[in-house]
C-alpha cells in the first residue's frame, strides 16, 4: 500500500487529508513542521510528500530542498496560498512535481496525487532488459527473439547520449516501457521524468499543460502556472502519441528542440529549459506528412534515433516467456499460487493475431488467472480469456494460413530437435487430438469420428502424445 506524508501545521487540514486519502486506499503519515518531515523521510521515505510552503521554523522551501537532496526521485506536491506562489514556482523549478493553490478542490487534488504517484513509480522502478522474466517484481521488457535483441541494442546505444528518440510501434507493443528504459539507463536517471499523453489531454488544455501560462492569459488564469516541460527541467519528457498532437502545438515543440526554450501561454519571456525529449507514436507519420497533419521539420527533428518495436505476431517465439512473466506477476498481485499453463494453451495463443499485442496478451492472462481454479490453464479457458469471437476470427479465413505459416517458421527455426519435421508434425497432431477430445468432453469414439480416425488409432495417439484428459466421459 502506498504511503503519503502530509506536512502542514494546520491540524484540521491534516485530519481531513488523513480521512480523504485513507478512503482512497493510501497509508497516511503526517508532520506539523519541516524538521519533523525531513526526519520522517530520512528514516523511511514515503511514496509521496504533500508539503505546505508556510511552516513554523524551517520553511517549506527549505524542507523541500532537504528532502530532495536525500530522495531526488521522491515526488513532492507543494501546497501554497496566493501569497507564496513564487516560492512554489521556485520549488517546482528545483524539482517539485507540482503545486496546488489553497483552497483546492478535492477532485483536482486527487488527480494531481494520482499523477504524482505514477510519476514516482516510473522514476523509481527501472525497467529490466534481460530478455527473460525477472525474479523480482520490477517491470521488464521480455523477449529473446532477434527483433527484440535489436530493440535492446538500440536502447543501450542511445540511453547514454542526449539524442532525441522516436519510438514507433503498434498500440500495445510497449512503447512506454521502452521510453522508461531509455530514461532509467540515461545520465538523467536521477532527474524528473514527465509523461504527457497527447491524446488523453483535450486540445484546449494541452498547450497550457505543456508550457504553462501567465496570470491573465485567459479567463480563469488567476495566477502563474508552470507547465510540465518546465517542471521537468534537467530531466526527461516523454511525449506519448505525438502523432496525434495538434498541428499548432507542434511548432512550439519544434522551437523547444531547436532553441531549448519555451514561452508560457500569455507570456513574452523566453524561458530556457534543459530537457531531453522522447516521443512515441503508433501513427503512420509519413502519411501524416503527405496529408499536412504533421510538420516535416518536426518529423526530422524527432527521428534523430528511431526505435521500432515489433508487433507480437512477428515475435511469437517470445510468447511462452511473456505468458510465464504475466502468470507470475499477476499471480503475485492476486495473492494466489501460479497454476501454470498447458502446452496446448500456449500453442493456441500462438495462432491468435494479437491486434492488441503484448497488452492484449497481458489482459488475457490476467483474466484467465482470475477465473482459474488452480489447475494449469487449459486451451479452452485461455481461448475464452482472449475472447471466443476474437480467437475464432484469428483461426478462420485467409489470416489463418498466414498465422499457421508464421507458427511453422517459428517452430523450424527454434529449438535443437534433430528432426524438425517429425517434431513439428507431432506437435500439431497433439493439438488436433487434444482439441477433438476437449470438444467431445473426453469421448474418444466421438473424437475419433471428428478426426476421421479409428478409435484404436486415436487411443495410440493419446498415449504417444501423453495427453492428460481433464474429464473422463464414457463412450456412447
Amino acid at each position: 500500500m502506498s504511503t503519503i506524508l502530509i506536512v502542514d501545521d494546520d491540524d484540521q487540514l491534516r485530519m481531513s487529508f488523513h480521512k480523504l486519502l485513507a478512503e482512497e486506499g493510501y497509508t497516511v503519515e503526517s508532520a506539523a513542521a519541516g524538521e519533523a518531515a525531513v526526519k520522517k523521510v530520512e528514516k523511511k521515505a514515503p511514496d509521496l510528500v504533500i508539503l505546505d510552503m508556510r511552516l513554523p521554523g524551517m520553511s517549506g522551501l527549505e524542507a523541500f530542498r532537504s528532502i530532495h537532496r536525500m530522495e531526488p526521485k521522491l515526488p513532492v506536491i507543494i501546497m501554497t496560498a496566493y501569497g507564496t506562489t513564487e516560492n512554489a514556482i521556485e520549488a517546482t523549478k528545483l524539482g517539485a512535481f507540482d503545486y496546488v493553490l489553497k483552497p483546492f478542490e478535492i477532485p483536482a487534488m486527487l488527480t494531481v496525487i494520482r499523477q504524482a504517484m505514477e510519476a514516482g513509480r516510473f522514476m523509481r522502478s527501472p525497467v529490466d532488459m534481460n530478455g527473460a522474466p525477472a525474479a523480482s517484481s520490477r517491470e521488464a521488457i521480455i523477449g529473446r527473439s532477434r527483433p527484440m535483441q535489436d530493440v535492446y541494442k538500440a536502447i543501450g546505444r542511445v540511453s547514454s547520449t542526449e539524442a532525441t528518440v522516436l519510438i514507433r510501434g503498434e498500440s500495445g507493443t510497449g512503447k512506454e516501457l521502452a521510453a522508461r528504459a531509455v530514461y532509467s539507463h540515461s545520465l538523467r536517471a536521477d532527474k524528473p521524468f514527465q509523461v504527457i499523453n497527447c491524446v488523453a489531454i483535450p486540445e484546449t488544455l494541452l498547450e497550457s499543460e505543456l508550457f504553462g501560462f501567465e496570470k491573465g492569459a485567459f479567463t480563469g488564469a488567476a495566477h502563474r502556472r508552470v507547465g510540465k516541460i518546465e517542471q521537468a527541467n534537467g530531466g526527461t519528457v516523454f511525449l506519448d502519441e505525438i502523432g496525434d498532437m495538434p498541428f499548432g502545438i507542434q511548432s512550439k515543440i519544434l522551437r523547444l528542440l531547436q532553441e531549448r526554450s519555451i514561452e508560457r501561454l500569455g507570456g513574452r519571456e523566453t524561458i530556457p529549459v534543459d530537457v531531453r525529449i522522447i516521443a512515441a507514436t503508433n501513427r503512420d507519420l509519413e502519411s501524416a506528412l503527405e496529408q499536412g497533419r504533421f510538420r516535416e521539420d518536426l518529423y526530422y527533428r524527432l527521428k534523430v534515433v528511431t526505435i521500432s518495436l515489433p508487433p507480437l505476431r512477428e515475435r511469437l517465439s517470445d510468447l511462452p516467456l511473456l505468458v510465464d512473466y504475466f502468470l507470475r506477476r499477476y499471480a503475485a498481485e492476486l495473492d494466489i499460487d501460479n497454476p501454470g499453463i498447458t502446452p496446448e494453451a500456449v500453442t493456441l495463443l500462438n495462432c491468435h493475431r494479437w491486434p492488441g499485442n503484448v497488452r492484449e496478451l497481458a489482459n488475457a492472462v490476467h483474466k484467465a488467472l482470475i477465473f482459474n481454479r488452480g489447475a494449469p490453464i487449459p486451451a479452452q479457458e485461455m481461448a475464452q480469456a482472449v475472447g471466443g469471437g476474437a480467437m475464432r476470427r484469428s483461426l478462420s479465413g485467409a489470416g489463418a494460413d498466414q498465422i499457421l505459416r508464421q507458427w511453422v517458421r517459428e517452430a523450424i527455426t527454434s529449438g535443437e530437435e534433430p528432426n524438425k519435421f517429425e517434431a513439428t508434425v507431432d506437435h500439431f497432431a497433439s493439438i488436433l487430438v487434444a482439441e477433438a477430445l476437449n470438444l467431445t468432453h473426453g469421448n474418444r469414439s466421438r473424437a475419433a469420428k471428428l478426426l476421421g480416425l479409428s478409435r484404436p488409432t486415436l487411443h495410440s495417439k493419446v498415449q504417444k502424445y501423453r495427453l492428460k484428459l481433464k474429464t473422463s466421459v464414457e463412450d456412447e
